[in-house]
């Protein structure tokens, strides 16, 4: 398997991952996409790592969080093998304060697919969209506290314009915080 750098990271993965959209399949959306159980899903992961592809990616609102629960508990006795990328942004709840990138839904978020891995830290962690509804110094220093207590390793950004990547990097730059190293 060829590995490259994660961005401008020491962080060598896999060219190519694993997706686990699939993974459990619970809601009427990703019922469409596949219903991979925990069985299944620990012959795939095995079937990667026999091929040295120990990059899986995820999302909390893939299957309203089961996915991170299957793939967590395809992780068990090997997580230390396996680079986890996860994501937060997008509604896990009717509430007004269980979607976006504010600090509170973020802590929440990160708290919740923690607990959900099983682990104790996630390698990747991306903004799934970008919210214009919250300062970027919120969501930008709420991202920098979660790599400095090691509970996220390195952050990336997804669905992004490209104008809000590069003045999200701006303000990490200013401001000396983490900034997304892939998109």
């Amino acid at each position: 398997m060829e590995y490259r750098n994660l961005g401008k990271t020491g962080l060598k993965v896999p060219v190519l991952s694993l997706g686990t959209g699939t993974f459990a399949g619970t809601t009427e959306f990703f019922q469409r996409w596949g219903q991979t159980d925990v069985a299944v899903a620990n012959r795939l992961v095995d079937l990667c790592l026999e091929r040295r592809i120990n990059f899986f990616d995820t999302a909390n609102v893939y299957s309203a969080g089961a996915s991170e629960t299957v793939l967590g508990k395809t992780m068990k006795g090997r997580r230390d093998k396996m680079i986890i990328s996860t994501k937060a942004t997008f509604a896990m709840g009717e509430g007004p304060n269980e979607k976006g990138s504010s600090r509170y839904h973020l802590t929440k978020a990160l708290e919740d697919s923690l607990k959900r891995l099983d682990t104790d830290y996630i390698d990747l962690y991306f903004m799934h969209g970008f919210d214009d509804s919250t300062p970027l110094e919120e969501t930008l220093s709420t991202l920098d506290s979660f790599v400095k207590t090691g509970k996220v390793r390195y952050i990336g950004a997804s669905n992004f314009a490209a104008w809000q990547l590069m003045k999200s990097l701006s303000v990490s730059e200013k401001n000396y915080w983490e900034k997304y190293i892939v998109y």
